[in-house]
């Protein structure tokens, strides 16, 4: 991959070309580089929403649909958008994924009318955007009155000892694991730098309420290498 992680910041399109090019493993590397953490994180996603049969839930930023396939289990109609078709290609031709809609979609202009879903996640994907306090306001566009929010997202860890190993972890040996098993091993120095300079739990939570989201709280997973932040689309006034 060529360019600085500042190029990719300015050039959308460059971040998706990033994504479609770690597209065939890349769900096998986060696993690896998690240390199989992404399973519970996911479960602790779908639990923290309050749908089932009946509700719409749009999973932004989904990849290869992995997260939708889990948030799925609520029973709810789940959409999995991302606007990596590389990511779409790879999700649509697993078995796993049959059935489930794929939408090609730009998380700052979703093509869903105002107030259509009943809830939106985004996991992992909120700091690739490129306005992220935009994209919050566009998910509060398309959520009804009463609906939910989920943006799991890497974090601060709350233990300053575990932060500086996670920290070293995260710039020298991140990089290293996935030369062994990314398709694409360079896009990992630009995901661990853009992991460093994302906003802690609280700055976090500042601008999803500052984006028109109410009842915001935060629940830290695997000591705050992971957020799991919610909030609540206030009714109309």
């Amino acid at each position: 991959m060529s360019g600085t992680r500042a190029d990719l910041d300015r050039d959308p399109s460059a971040v998706a070309r990033m994504f479609d090019g770690v597209a065939a493993r890349y769900d096998l590397t986060n696993t690896v580089l998690s240390f199989a953490q992404d399973v519970r994180w996911r479960r602790a996603t779908r639990a923290a929403l309050a749908v089932g049969p009946g509700d719409t839930v749009l999973d932004v930023a989904a990849g290869t649909g992995v997260s939708t396939v889990e948030l799925a289990r609520t029973g709810a109609r789940c959409l999995a958008t991302d606007f990596s078709l590389g990511m779409l290609r790879t999700g649509r031709a697993r078995p796993a994924t049959r059935g489930l809609p794929f939408v090609a979609a730009d998380a700052l202009h979703l093509p869903f009318p105002d107030a259509s879903v009943d809830a939106v996640v985004i996991s992992f994907g909120l700091r690739n955007t490129v306005d992220p306090d935009a994209a919050l306001a566009e998910f509060a566009r398309v959520t009804r009155p009463g609906g939910t929010l989920a943006v799991c997202e890497f974090s601060r860890p709350t233990w300053a000892p575990f932060r500086r190993v996670y920290t070293d972890y995260l710039m020298r040996a991140l990089p290293r694991v996935a030369t062994a098993v990314s398709s694409n091993p360079d896009a990992y120095v630009y995901l661990a730098e853009s992991i460093r300079a994302w906003p802690d739990q609280a700055a976090l939570a500042q601008r999803i309420a500052a984006a028109g989201w109410r009842s915001v709280a935060w629940r830290d997973l695997t000591g705050g290498i992971v957020a799991l932040h919610t909030a609540v689309r206030p009714a109309r006034t």
